[in-house]
């Protein structure tokens, strides 16, 4: 007998997106690629360029052999609670817009949902990375796109960092706009070594502040003791995205990356890494915090499943075990018809 373990596609999607309307392109492309049906369903926000991009994608499937309506375009708002519903019909959900909308998908329907609903990304920074590299690569997190779910919303420094690598850190950071809500120690040290303008803008943290994903110019900065109560904050206190951490300690690093519970976990980059096309997926269908199928960013292959196929001649299952005939797993070189 041989068995395989074949890719197939997952079935029907119902991917429900807002504002973004390249969204409809990006997953029409891998959708096709990959063999799937799929439902769209765009934002009010931007329902003309909508419009407009499925009608190109319409007018491309007409001239070729793939059916037209393995895509399936819905624009009305109050069809979304039916859809998911139909979880005989749909195989998989995947929400892309913010927390409320996605929390609203997870929470109405029995369909296995793909994503993310927050992306409270955290870096440690430890007192023995250089400060050029830190400055470099925090202000890239937390400034480049303050927006995107793979920006930095809070910054873990290690206790002997403070008076160091963080006040050159926080210049920076102000210098771009970037408001710093400070734990009482951080916001300590940072009074000492600043300036009286830059002192008078920190402010304090609250305890939502380490829960919060700000989407803005906003950074929640907390003093740690050690890697053991960073990971355990992370693990805590984020939302399983994408976590970094600044050292030049191998050891210290490892066990940051063995430890900490997140989709993407980076050692000496930045959070915004995270990205399809940046890991050389190509475009994406999103990032999912998920713990089964796909993790991380997702493309063509989250998009995917596998089936196993035995290929045999009569053979039933009673005839082996003991006293019949053994089993001979053997890696076979099989080629693909």
């Amino acid at each position: 007998m041989v068995l395989s373990r074949v890719t197939c596609p997952i079935g029907v999607l119902l991917i429900i997106f807002e504002a973004r309307p390249e969204v409809i392109a990006n997953i029409s492309a891998l959708a096709i690629k990959s063999g799937n049906a799929a439902i769209l369903k765009g934002g009010k926000e931007s329902s003309h360029s909508f419009a407009a991009i499925a009608s190109i994608v319409s007018r491309a499937l007409a001239t070729t052999s793939v059916p037209e309506d393995c895509l399936q375009l819905v624009q009305t708002h109050d069809v979304i609670a039916d859809l998911l519903k139909l979880d005989t019909y749909i195989d998989l959900c995947i929400p892309r817009g913010g927390n409320k909308l996605v929390r609203y998908v997870k929470n109405s329907t029995s369909i296995p949902v793909l994503g993310h609903a927050d992306g409270i990304c955290t870096t440690y920074l430890c007192a023995d990375y250089p400060t050029e590299k830190a400055v470099k690569i925090i202000v890239d997190a937390k400034v480049s796109y303050p927006a995107g779910c793979n920006a930095l919303e809070q910054l873990l420094v290690h206790e002997a960092a403070l008076t160091t690598t963080l006040p050159v850190v926080a210049e920076a950071l102000l210098q771009q706009g970037v408001s710093l809500r400070c734990d009482s120690a951080s916001l300590a040290a940072l009074k000492k070594k600043l300036d009286v303008h830059s002192a008078a803008l920190l402010q304090e943290a609250t305890d939502i502040d380490f829960d919060t994903e700000f989407l803005d110019l906003t950074l929640a900065i907390k003093t740690i003791s050690d890697l053991s109560s960073a990971i355990s904050h992370i693990n805590t206190h984020s939302s399983h995205h994408t976590d970094a951490i600044l050292t030049l300690d191998s050891v210290t690093a490892k066990a940051f990356l063995a430890a900490v519970d997140s989709s993407s976990v980076y050692w000496n980059t930045s959070t915004r890494m995270a990205d399809g096309q940046r890991y050389g997926f190509g475009t994406e269908v999103g990032i999912s915090t998920n713990k089964i199928h796909s993790r991380g960013p997702v493309g063509l292959e989250g998009l995917c499943i596998y089936k196993w196929i035995i290929v045999g001649d009569a053979q039933v299952s009673a005839e082996y075990g003991a006293g019949g005939k053994a089993w001979k797993h053997e890696k076979l070189t099989i080629n693909p018809e």
